[in-house]
C-alpha cells in the first residue's frame, strides 16, 4: 500500500500495519529534459512533458512576480492581474496551487513561458508535467540562482530549450521529496516504510485530455506513492506466480531483503536534499525484481501471529475481532510486541528501563539451495551500539528448513536521543546471495 505523499516531514506515513508492504516513491533514470539559459549564459536543467517544437528558444524578458513579496510568487489564479508579464517568461514558486494551474494563469496573463522553482523542502525533485505552455521545472537551488540573477540586472532575460527524453540519467533512483517518512505512528517498533519503487513522472492513461488544445492527449505524467504501489503489486504478483507456495509475508521478505541500496552512479540512494536517504525514507531500499526472485532465506509470519500482535497493542476484543473477521478473546490469544514479530527489519529502543539491552529472535526459512550455509557478514551500526548475533552461522540441510537466531542490542546509554542505523547481513558460503535486514537503534 502507498506510504502517502505527505513528505518530507517526519512521521507522515499511512498504511503502517506490519502485514502491509508500505511503499515509498523514487525517481527513475529517465528525464524529460528542458534547459533554462539565463541572459548571463548560465544553464539550468529542468523538466516538462510538454515540449513544443514550434517554440523558439530565444532570449525573452524574464520576470518574477513575487519580487515584491506578494502572493503573486505562486502564480495562483488572478494573482498576476496588474503585473506586466505580456510576452515574458514568468518565474513562479511551487506551492499553494497545482503546477499546471500556474501555467494556465501565466498563459491567461499573456506570458509566453514559465519557470517553476521548487520550495526549500522540495529540493531537487522536479516534475515532468503536461504543461499548457512552454515551461521548465527546476530545483530549489536553481530557483535561487534565477532569483539572484533577476535581482542583479536591470533587464533580465531567459530562454527555454527542449531536449526531449533522456535515458540512463544519473543519479537514479532517488527518493522523491513528497514520499511520506517514518517513524510509524501506529507502532514505532515496526520500521517503516518497507520499500521504495518507481513513483515519479509515471506515464499513465488519463480520463480526460491534458495539455494545450493542439497537442491534447489522454495520457498524463503522474507522480506519487500511488504510482509506486502498482509497480510493487505487479512484482508481488510475479513472485507469487514464480513461487506459488510463498505466503504474503514471504513475498514481502524477499522484496525487502534483496532491495537495492545504491543508485546507478554507484553511490548510496539520496533524498530530495541530495544526501543519503535514511531508513525512514527508503526502508529496505529500492526494489530489485531479479534478486527478489531468489532471496535465499525468507522471514515468514503466520497470519495468526498478527492477532496476538494487535492484542499486544491493547486493542479491545471487539476491535481485534473486526480486523480478524471472527470472534477473538485476547486473554486466550496472548500478546506479542512489535519488536518480536518475525519482521525482515529491526527497530529497537534502548533506554534505562531495559538497561540499554534488548534481545530479539528471528527465524529464517531456506528457499534456496537445499544444502546451504549462511554466515553473518556485517552487524555494524556505530561504536555506540553493540550488536551480537548468535549463532553466527546457519547451516541448512534441506529445502524449507527453518532455523532460529538471536540478536542482542546493547549500549552504554551515553548518547541519548540519537537513532543509529546499519545492516545485518547473512551471506551464502558461495557469496552468491546476501540476505540483508536494516537495523535502527534508538537510544533514549
Amino acid at each position: 500500500c502507498a506510504a502517502g505523499n505527505s513528505g518530507p516531514g517526519s512521521a507522515t506515513l499511512s498504511n503502517e500495519a506490519p502485514w502491509i508492504l508500505t511503499v515509498g516513491a523514487s525517481t527513475m533514470d529517465r528525464l524529460l529534459r528542458t534547459t533554462v539559459t539565463l541572459g548571463s549564459g548560465v544553464e539550468l536543467d529542468g523538466e516538462s512533458a510538454y515540449q513544443p517544437s514550434s517554440f523558439r528558444s530565444s532570449q525573452l524578458p524574464l520576470v518574477y512576480p513575487g519580487a515584491s513579496g506578494t502572493s503573486a510568487a505562486f502564480c495562483s489564479n488572478g494573482s498576476l492581474d496588474g503585473i506586466d508579464v505580456q510576452g515574458k517568461i514568468v518565474l513562479c514558486d511551487e506551492g499553494n496551487v497545482d503546477r499546471v494551474s500556474k501555467g494556465e494563469t501565466v498563459r491567461s496573463a499573456g506570458g509566453l513561458g514559465m519557470i517553476l522553482a521548487n520550495l526549500r523542502e522540495e529540493g531537487v525533485t522536479t516534475f515532468a508535467d503536461a504543461n499548457v505552455l512552454p515551461a521548465s521545472h527546476v530545483s530549489y537551488s536553481d530557483g535561487l540562482t534565477i532569483k539572484q540573477y533577476i535581482n542583479s540586472v536591470s533587464a533580465p532575460t531567459a530562454s527555454i530549450t527542449f531536449k526531449g527524453t533522456l535515458m540512463k540519467t544519473k543519479p537514479a533512483p532517488a527518493l522523491a521529496y513528497f514520499s511520506s517518512r517514518g517513524p510509524s505512528k501506529a507502532d514505532r517498533n515496526i520500521l517503516k516504510p518497507d520499500i521504495v519503487g518507481p513513483g515519479m513522472n509515471i506515464l499513465a492513461a488519463w480520463p480526460f485530455e491534458v495539455g494545450p488544445s493542439d497537442t491534447a492527449t489522454r495520457y498524463n505524467m503522474i507522480s506519487g506513492t500511488s504510482m509506486a504501489t502498482p509497480h510493487l503489486s505487479g512484482i508481488a504478483a510475479l513472485l507469487k506466480s514464480s513461487h506459488p507456495d510463498w505466503s504474503t509475508a514471504a513475498i514481502k521478505s524477499a522484496i525487502m531483503t534483496t532491495a537495492e541500496l545504491t543508485a546507478n552512479d554507484g553511490n548510496p540512494i539520496t533524498d530530495e536534499t541530495g544526501t543519503t536517504a535514511d531508513f525512514f525514507g527508503i526502508g529496505a531500499g529500492h526494489v530489485n525484481v531479479s534478486r527478489a526472485n531468489n532471496p535465499g532465506l525468507i522471514y515468514d509470519i503466520n497470519p495468526d501471529v498478527y492477532i496476538a500482535y494487535l492484542c499486544g497493542l491493547s486493542y479491545t476484543d471487539m476491535q481485534v475481532s473486526v480486523v480478524a473477521r471472527h470472534s477473538i478473546k485476547c486473554s486466550d490469544v496472548g500478546s506479542i510486541a512489535g519488536k518480536d514479530l518475525n519482521y525482515p527489519s529491526f527497530m529497537v529502543f534502548l533506554n534505562a528501563g531495559n538497561g540499554y539491552t534488548v534481545e530479539v529472535t528471528r527465524t529464517v526459512t531456506n528457499v534456496g539451495a537445499p544444502i546451504s550455509t549462511y554466515d553473518v557478514d556485517s552487524t555494524a551500526i556505530s561504536d555506540q551500539v553493540k550488536v551480537e548475533v548468535r549463532p553466527t552461522r546457519l547451516s541448512f540441510t534441506k529445502a524449507h528448513e527453518i532455523l532460529l537466531y538471536n540478536v542482542t542490542f546493547s549500549s552504554s546509554g551515553s548518547n541519548g536521543g540519537v537513532n543509529y542505523q546499519g545492516y545485518l547481513r547473512w551471506v551464502s558460503s558461495d557469496g552468491g546471495i546476501t540476505v540483508r535486514s536494516q537495523m535502527m537503534v534508538s537510544i533514549n
